[in-house]
């Protein structure tokens, strides 16, 4: 387990497969994603299967919150594709328990992984796409420390319209200087 205050991170088990279906057909959720249509449980069963092959630093973490004297699954986040030559990774989170979101859960997911990035797998940079049209995503990841440093103009269709792709990351040197490490 990997701890914070509110939160905890574990990896996936299957029994977690039904509560991240109902996250990534719920349309405002997937709204943040580069999925457009609803997703099966065999289909996420599919996708789990193919995960569990990855590296462990590559497979997708849970994050729990605490509740009462449990813990609650609110979301899932992880790093993809490490570069291990390059020390970089991209990442992605999905807070999809709706209750949880605008609390604060989001920033504090962001800000353990990328301690975790940087401390324990010792990542140099950590870089993301995030859609321009979701406002609170952006909001989350510029306090955690990310920087703009691209835009793939019109790289998404969502809703009949075309949307902006952002390109942020954070270097070790910018998160060991906001963290005082």
């Amino acid at each position: 387990m990997i701890y914070g205050e509110r939160i905890r991170f574990r990896h996936a088990e299957k029994t977690d497969l039904p509560a991240f279906v109902t996250w990534l057909n719920d349309p405002e959720v997937r709204a943040g994603m580069a999925m457009h249509l609803p997703w099966s449980l065999i289909e996420e069963e599919a996708w789990f299967e193919t995960m569990i092959k990855h590296p462990p630093d590559e497979r997708i973490l849970c994050i729990e919150a605490r509740l009462g004297d449990g813990w609650f699954l609110i979301g899932s986040c992880g790093f993809t594709n490490i570069d291990w030559r390059s020390r970089a990774s991209e990442f992605g989170i999905m807070i999809g328990e709706k209750a949880y979101w605008n609390q604060g859960y989001g920033t504090e997911a962001v800000s353990l992984l990328l301690r975790h990035g940087f401390d324990t797998l010792n990542l140099n940079r950590i870089f993301l796409r995030v859609f321009s049209n979701n406002p609170r995503a952006i909001h989350c990841y510029e306090k955690a420390g990310f920087v703009h440093e691209g835009r793939q103009r019109q790289g998404e269709f969502q809703g009949g319209q075309y949307v902006d792709v952002l390109l942020m990351s954070v270097l070790r040197e910018e998160y060991a200087r906001a963290s005082g490490s």
